[in-house]
C-alpha cells in the first residue's frame, strides 16, 4: 500500500528552497535562504540601529549576529534604544 504524499512534502524533502519567511517584529518577511542575523539586519538596512536581537525568544549575543544562522519560520525581534524625557 502506497501512502499519499503531498507535493509540498516532496518540495521540501528534494528541493532547497532559495528563499525562506522570517517573522520580524510581527510582520512575515522573505530572506535568502541560509541567512545569518546580521546578512537578514543588512537586508532591512537596520544593522546599525539594532541594539538587541532575539530569534525564537532567545537572545542573541551582537558579536554572533555574523554566524548565527536563520531558519524558514523563525520569529525574529528586534529592538532600538530611544532616548527621551
Amino acid at each position: 500500500m502506497i501512502n499519499s504524499i503531498n507535493i509540498d512534502t516532496i518540495t521540501a524533502i528534494f528541493i532547497k528552497r532559495e528563499y525562506m519567511n522570517i517573522i520580524v517584529n510581527g510582520e512575515t518577511r522573505e530572506f535568502k535562504a541560509e541567512s545569518t542575523l546580521l546578512e537578514a539586519l543588512k537586508e532591512l538596512s537596520l544593522e546599525e540601529k539594532v541594539m538587541a536581537a532575539a530569534v525564537n525568544m532567545e537572545i542573541v549575543k551582537q558579536d554572533s549576529w555574523n554566524s548565527h544562522k536563520l531558519n524558514d519560520g523563525d520569529k525574529l525581534e528586534l529592538l532600538d534604544f530611544v532616548g527621551g524625557g
